[in-house]
């Protein structure tokens, strides 16, 4: 970024280089002669401030210009030019104005809204860390605490403020018992790795899938239909946990029902228990499907008993889950599975309007080369049609052609029909909120004003818990349970963990363990956290890169320890909010064990080749075995070839040894980190 010299602004302000250092101070900005430099956006800053000045003397001039003019005016005029002060009978007490804002809201507006300079609200905000320009927009929080500040009276208007929460910005329309009718369910299947979830899909979509005019092959749009006796259920193809993760952080429940498939010779596993966590999470009902039952080692039974520990009591055993014992692979039992599905939907009275402008969510979406941005939008209530105007988060356009999942063109979409829908001005995300509006002008200003938002909270940094603000939170009533996900490596310390941070709650805090799983952190973890507003707890296992990645994007507290009371005491402290200053560690790189060379009188030294980051000498190392940490010591040799180096970079290769360690093996993963004292603030 460019940077200018303070005395050539000053000379461009028309001001002296001592005025603007001094006013450059009481802004923050260190500075210390006319000499110094400022970088470009500081400098466009003061500009603005400047010009603010300038424009509030003009009118100044103007205001007493018009004074001089009025003083022989009838004093019943002048009584009625100041009707904006009342004063209250019997007082002193001046009334003050309540200002009635709607935001976001830019610097500028705020200015002139409150009548008060805006180069004072830009010092305000300079003072809590926030870079503001005349034209950058402010939200409510921010606009509250300045109004605070500023000791004046303001109402954000909040009319729509349920229907903002949900996302949904039309006219609300109140759907008549006689205008619902039943539309098909939409159904999620779940479970663990290679317990056949796919091949499920796959029998459902060979043998049910509604065939096209011509039979053509259903083509992959994230979502399909199958018809069983004439009614139809729309299955969203979606590997993974997104679907409730990102679809409940914005509030939106996409799914109806959860299939959970679990292997009748493996049992309940940790990504079943994912699974069960987030169907009860987004309060969706479970049929589970026992599948395998064709394998010798089967057991059934077994299955259900380990399903009752985690809530889960299979009808005939006294309680209200549904079990299917099925072959996907041979196809057994299919169709009863989907029959207990429409059971299921029955029992819930999935409903829908067809004769209303349409609301959705978007499954999938992506920037074709031919087409432009394409989006699968799954209609959950009303009807799209083909020329409606759709408001999908921060982007809107008109739907210039739909796409069913056959591949034919289709003019109009009703409740639960999956579509690819082209005419969207640009991709928007998945997981957005997609609704038919009438007014095109009203789409195109929501859609600006998203974006505004969105720029803003990339600004500003969305607010996530943390151990170390969590004291701040609580005193301001911002927290009032503590969402934690604990990760370890093995089941008895999660039990350990889970009771001792149980007993943790007090009056003003409760602690809420909304997942618990053995292995090491990966991005499910992070995404459920990230939707839920909670901290992760590894107790002696570490995340992955893209789970590090994840939770640095999403500013998810991730917490690691090896003792079990260092874990209970941070958050203790934290809670109390003695929470000292501590030391804290910065992953430096990774790298995988490739081969073992053993040299005499030295011990096992590991061949690697550097994955990620860089490896340094004097760093310390941690050695993970199937995500699990079997030891953590230091960097006893580091070599290239025969030479010692001091660092090797990411993509080459390397011999290290581990102080007092020979265990190595082929396949074992290092993870080289360094200490970095860091000063905390609360």
């Amino acid at each position: 970024m460019a940077k200018v010299r303070v005395y050539k602004l000053a000379r461009e302000l028309g001001i002296s280089s001592k005025e603007l250092v001094e006013l450059l101070m009481d802004l923050g900005i260190e500075v210390s002669s006319h000499m110094s430099t400022v970088e470009d956006d500081i400098a466009v800053l003061v500009k603005d401030m400047f010009r603010e000045e300038e424009k509030g003397k003009k009118e100044g001039e103007t205001e007493k210009k018009a004074a001089k003019r009025s003083r022989g005016k009838a004093p019943e005029k002048r009584k009625k030019e100041k009707r904006d002060v009342e004063v209250k009978k019997g007082t002193g007490e001046k009334k003050r104005k309540i200002h009635s804002l709607s935001v976001p809201i830019t610097v500028k507006e705020l200015a002139e809204e409150i009548e008060h300079p805006a180069n004072d609200i830009i010092k305000r905000l300079m003072g809590t860390g926030l870079m503001a320009t005349l034209n950058h927009p402010l939200d409510a929080g921010t606009v509250q605490k300045l109004a605070d500040d500023l000791e004046i009276n303001i109402e954000i208007e909040t009319e729509d403020e349920e229907k903002e929460e949900k996302g949904w910005v039309g006219p609300e329309i109140n759907d008549k018992p006689g205008e619902l009718i039943l539309r098909p369910p939409i159904v999620t299947v779940m479970g663990h790795v290679d317990h056949g979830k796919t091949t499920l899909l796959d029998a459902i979509r060979d043998t049910k899938v509604v065939e096209s005019e011509a039979g053509g092959i259903t083509q992959h749009i994230g979502a399909y239909q199958v018809e069983v006796e004439g009614k139809k259920i729309t299955f969203i193809d979606t590997p993974g946990h997104e679907a409730f993760t990102a679809m409940r952080a914005r509030g939106a429940q996409i799914t109806d029902i959860t299939i959970l498939v679990v292997a009748a010779d493996d049992g309940v596993m940790p990504q079943t228990e994912e699974a069960i966590n987030h169907a009860k999470a987004a309060g969706i009902p479970i049929i589970v499907a026992i599948n395998k039952i064709d394998r010798p080692n089967a057991q059934p039974d077994k299955v259900k008993q380990e399903l009752t520990e985690h809530g889960l009591i299979t009808e005939e055993w006294g309680g209200k889950t549904i079990c299917v014992p099925i072959s996907a692979l041979k196809g057994e039992n299919i169709d009863e599975l989907l029959e207990m599905v429409l059971l299921v939907a029955e029992m819930e009275e999935i409903k829908a309007n067809p004769d209303r402008l349409a609301q959705g969510v978007i499954i999938e979406s992506e920037l074709d080369r031919g087409r432009g941005p394409v989006a699968t939008v799954l209609v959950k209530n009303g009807t799209l049609r083909v020329g409606d105007i759709i408001l999908a988060g921060s982007t809107c356009g008109r739907v210039r052609a739909m796409v069913d999942a056959q591949r034919n063109r289709i003019e109009k979409a009703p409740p639960s029909k999956p579509v690819e829908v082209l005419g969207f001005s640009d991709v928007p995300g998945a997981g957005e909120l997609a609704e038919v509006l009438q007014n095109e002008k009203q789409a195109r200003q929501v859609a600006e004003e998203r974006k505004q938002v969105i720029h803003a909270r990339d600004i500003q940094g969305e607010r996530r818990i943390s151990l170390e603000d969590l004291y701040q939170q609580i005193k301001e009533g911002e927290v009032k349970e503590l969402n934690v996900i604990i990760k370890a490596d093995v089941h008895g310390s999660i039990e350990a963990l889970r009771d001792s941070l149980l007993k943790l709650g007090n009056e003003e805090v409760g602690i809420n363990i909304i997942h618990t799983g053995v292995g090491a952190i990966n991005e499910s973890d992070v995404n459920l956290a990230s939707a839920s507003n909670a901290i992760i707890l590894g107790f002696n296992v570490r995340p992955d890169s893209n789970a590090r990645n994840l939770a640095e994007k999403e500013k998810v507290d991730i917490r690691l320890y090896r003792v079990i009371y260092k874990a209970l005491d941070d958050l203790k402290n934290a809670m109390a909010g003695l929470l000292d200053p501590e030391l804290k560690e910065e992953v430096t790189g990774r790298a995988e064990v490739r081969q073992i060379f053993r040299v005499p009188d030295v011990g096992n030294v590991a061949g690697l080749y550097v994955q990620e980051g860089l490896i340094n000498r004097n760093y310390n190392v941690r050695l993970l075995r199937d995500g699990v940490v079997i030891f953590e010591g230091k960097i006893s040799s580091l070599k290239r070839f025969e030479d010692d180096v001091r660092e090797v970079k990411e993509g080459y290769e390397c011999g290290l040894g581990i102080e007092g360690y020979n265990d190595i093996k082929v396949g074992d993963e290092l993870e080289i980190y360094r200490i970095r004292k860091i000063k905390r603030t609360l």
